[in-house]
């Protein structure tokens, strides 16, 4: 009865009070671990073109609580070019707002993801016989403690004239927490794990290479130092690549997986060999090999 009261009033050209209620916006979009580990592996599987999906809830609070409600949205990708809604996103969001007022549409990018941050934004329609009415589209009853903000692609491209974004919060329980901290948890076997050897093989040739340059400009660097001043040599390395330390910090990486690699080819060659049958006993002076 209010919408057409406020409906009429801007029909008759008069503005609405003041004190009219508007439509409230502090609700969440709660979404679970494994939802938004699935969205992400499906947007990056699609990479380059956009995908999409449904996105299956419920909606909760003192008004719908007990009603079978299923689908609340959908969700599609933006590789590479951010959050945002195009005009076939809004026909399609209108779509489903027709169906259901509350629908909500979820973007995502997997390609600007990184580990820790995903980015990713909710979105609902405005109601352009709001906008008409000249009324702020909508209000803010609570306080998240932060604020969004936009970017100037989503601002372009119609944000809070044509769609706003809603806020998005992450409901894990105890389970989920477990899975996400083992996500990516290193085991001990991690170290003794051995690379392939082609790679292995290529990554010592590239790193000799590069070492191999690195000294010439480090022993060029030195007869620099012994031939110029204290104030110019320091001037003259300005923006230039300190060749120790890039030495030293291969010298490191090549030791360190050399050493990796030839440890675990030698356990694993033991490991599986004894396996085999191939057992070496050494007693008493004596060497056994049993087969």
């Amino acid at each position: 009865m209010e919408g057409l009261q406020r409906l009429l009033a801007g029909g008759m050209g008069g503005q609405p009070p003041p004190d009219s209620p508007l439509l409230d916006s502090s609700e969440q979009v709660y979404i679970s671990s494994l939802a938004l580990l699935k969205m992400l592996k499906h947007g990056r599987a699609g990479v380059p073109t956009e995908v999409m999906g449904l996105m299956l809830g419920e909606f909760v609070d003192e008004y719908t609580t007990g009603r079978p409600e299923m689908v609340v949205g959908w969700y599609h990708s933006h590789p590479g070019f951010g959050c945002w809604l195009s005009g076939v996103d809004i026909n399609t969001q209108q779509s489903f707002e027709a169906l259901n007022q509350r629908a909500v549409a979820v973007v995502i990018d997997p390609i600007q993801s990184v580990k820790g941050r995903v980015v990713i934004d909710a979105f609902r329609l405005i109601n352009p016989q709001t906008m008409m009415l000249g009324q702020e589209p909508r209000q803010t009853t609570s306080n998240v403690g932060y604020l969004n903000k936009p970017s100037i692609q989503a601002l372009i491209h119609g944000l809070n004239r044509h769609y706003y974004s809603i806020a998005i919060n992450y409901r894990k329980n105890e389970l989920e927490e477990k899975m996400l901290l083992n996500l990516h948890k290193k085991k001990w076997t991690d170290g003794l794990t051995p690379q392939q050897f082609d790679s292995h093989s290529k990554t010592n040739e590239q790193t000799v290479e590069e070492m191999r340059s690195l000294a010439i400009k480090y022993n060029k660097a030195v007869q620099e130092e012994d031939e110029l001043s204290p104030a110019k040599f320091a001037i003259a390395n300005v923006g230039r690549q300190d060749a120790k330390k890039h030495l030293e910090e291969h010298v490191n990486n090549l030791m360190s997986s050399n050493i990796i690699q030839t440890l675990g080819t030698m356990l694993n060659t033991v490991i599986f060999w004894s396996n085999r049958g191939y057992v070496i006993w050494k007693g008493a002076g004596r060497v056994l090999i049993l087969q």
